[in-house]
């Protein structure tokens, strides 16, 4: 069991490496104004939320102790990203106010994974 759930942290790091790697290719593009949500992002995100769905519920069947605020949080930040990701794919242009709060929640993500205890 622990080495399912070891390949499920590695597929949600890669969730969370697609997300913030789509990301960080707009900044450029950020600037001049011509940003867009990018496939990477939208498949991250994703990701992100299948593999976290799934090692909370391995944990469970471990017998592991989880943290109920922090997937919470986790969770509705997640949610969050990925309406903003959906609902402006397929737009050819997306506000540096829409691309920075992906951004900020995403890195706000991470913060909470690593540092909340």
């Amino acid at each position: 069991m622990d080495v399912l759930i070891h390949v499920f942290v590695g597929l949600h790091i890669i969730g969370i490496g697609a997300l913030l790697g789509g990301f960080l290719t707009q900044m450029k593009a950020m600037r001049a104004g011509a940003a867009r949500m990018v496939p990477a992002m939208l498949h991250g995100a994703l990701t992100m939320l299948v593999t976290g769905v799934a090692l909370v519920g391995l944990n469970q069947a471990n017998d592991g102790s989880l943290n109920n605020t922090k997937i919470a949080v986790k969770m509705a930040l997640l949610i969050v990203i990925l309406g903003l990701v959906y609902v402006k794919r397929d737009d050819e242009r997306v506000s540096p106010g829409v691309l920075g709060t992906v951004g900020l929640l995403t890195c706000a993500n991470i913060f909470i994974a690593v540092l909340w205890v």
